[in-house]
């Protein structure tokens, strides 16, 4: 599979029925899911013109994915934020990752955003290479802190 380029990828938004690759692909992410737990968690995306979940095609298999946000913040214009964003490893860097974020970039102009974020595990280099090859700079390292509820 991997020549150079994948042939024909076609983006569009994701369906219900994309929810067992979707989980299948986030695992390859490190975040393992039930096909049931996607379906799930897309329903809970609301409101939807604050969501996008965008998927990849290419011979009549689904490649990719991601998750783009807008959340309104106090402390800067508004602008959206990737929220997670993975390629089938066996397809990495042919392309359909770039015409994804492409695509989510466009979705966010169009909702008014004046910038897009990502936030990148800091041991994902191949990642953070992505990124900056796409026009993104480094412009802050910080610490993550959770609580579980």
């Amino acid at each position: 599979m991997k020549s150079g380029r994948l042939e024909k990828v076609k983006i569009r938004r994701a369906r219900p029925s994309d929810a067992a690759r979707l989980a299948e692909l986030s695992g390859q992410l490190g975040y393992p899911a039930s096909r049931a737990e996607i379906v799930q968690r897309m329903k809970r995306m609301r409101p939807a013109w604050r969501h996008a979940i965008f998927v990849a095609e290419s011979e009549s298999e689904l490649r990719g994915w991601l998750h783009v946000s807008v959340t309104p913040l106090l402390e800067v214009p508004l602008r959206a934020e990737v929220n997670g964003l993975v390629v089938d490893e066996n397809v990495r860097s042919l392309g359909a990752g770039a015409k994804l974020l492409a695509a989510a970039e466009r979705w966010a102009k169009a909702r008014g955003c004046e910038s897009m974020s990502v936030r990148s595990n800091v041991v994902r280099e191949r990642a953070h290479a992505f990124y900056l090859r796409n026009g993104y700079e480094h412009y802050k390292t910080q610490k993550a802190f959770r609580k579980v509820l």
